[in-house]
């Protein structure tokens, strides 16, 4: 059998345009994962109020990060699939990897679709979100099963969950960490702001909010951060309804009005994306300083940071 491995994140819109975000808006949010309103009601307010707003001020924020090579989270996605079959390779594992995409292109389907034509037959789906939730991994499940169930004759399927807790991706977060204090000093204060996720989605039993939390705390001990220097929030609400808590803009303006030092890191995103680099680089900073922060700094996610992809390796070569 031949094997590949597909790397699978969120997804981007194809340009930073009006248009291109409406499309993909119009994909993303149609996805009864992501939104759990009934269908009917939910299109109504999609077409008639979100995608006839939203989609001008969001290709705005995107114009502000988009990058030579496109998307960054895109382009990051291409580099972490090429390092990650170099990195196989080198440890005697000659296996192909090929990005994908929840929603947008190169859609995940398509992908399987095309491997399956050059005589793939084993697919390893690597889910890049280290902390599992129904909105995001349980979202490529699904697209995985649909592509699955339109085949007479389907691939075999291995699928990585989450690695909240491995203990490489706590040492490469902790690492990050060290490495940006290196350069630029300590702050007074660490946030690991993670997206957020609807509160009454982990009331139903979405396991996110505690997996975040154990991958702070064990980031925090690994740094040995005592409890007044570090903290957790969950940041990218959207719509009325009560999400998880604390806010991180609001945290962060507290702590401003503190006139503490601040930096910044979001575990949630395996590459920075609009979320990191325009949300929370950019705009929690502006409210922070505006709040009276003495300094505000963003690190970086993962991205393609050498244990990042050991990583990688090592969850893969379980399947292989």
């Amino acid at each position: 059998m031949k094997t590949a491995v597909i790397l699978v994140n969120l997804g981007t819109p194809d340009e930073p345009t009006p248009a291109g975000v409406r499309r993909y808006l119009r994909e993303f949010l149609s996805d009864t994962r992501v939104i759990e309103i009934p269908p009917f009601i939910w299109q109504i307010i999609l077409n008639l109020f979100v995608l006839t707003t939203r989609p001008k001020r969001v290709a705005h924020a995107y114009q502000s990060v988009w990058t030579q090579d496109g998307s960054p989270l895109l382009a990051i996605l291409k580099k972490q699939a090429v390092l990650l079959q170099e990195k196989l390779a080198h440890d005697g594992k000659p296996v192909a990897v090929f990005p994908a995409t929840t929603y947008g292109n190169p859609n995940i389907k398509d992908v399987m679709q095309q491997l399956q034509d050059k005589g793939y037959d084993d697919l390893i789906i690597f889910s890049l979100y280290p902390q599992y939730s129904a909105t995001t991994t349980g979202a490529v499940f699904d697209k995985v099963a649909q592509y699955c169930m339109s085949k007479r004759n389907m691939p075999a399927v291995q699928f990585v969950r989450d690695y909240h807790d491995h203990p490489l991706y706590i040492k490469a977060l902790a690492q990050s960490i060290r490495n940006f204090w290196a350069q630029h000093g300590q702050a007074d204060r660490l946030l690991m702001s993670f997206h957020g996720i609807p509160k009454p989605y982990a009331d139903k039993g979405d396991p996110y909010a505690e997996q975040c939390r154990k991958t702070a705390v064990l980031v925090a001990s690994e740094l040995g951060l005592g409890t007044h220097e570090w903290a957790i929030s969950f940041q990218s609400r959207f719509g009325a309804q009560e999400w998880l808590k604390p806010y991180t803009d609001e945290l962060l303006s507290e702590w401003g009005s503190q006139g503490v030092s601040v930096q910044v890191l979001s575990p949630a995103f395996s590459a920075d994306c609009l979320e990191t680099l325009e949300e929370l680089a950019v705009e929690n900073r502006d409210n922070f300083m505006n709040a009276g922060g003495k300094s505000y700094q963003y690190i970086p996610a993962l991205n393609s940071d050498e244990l990042h992809i050991e990583l990688m390796a090592q969850m893969v070569g379980r399947y292989l």
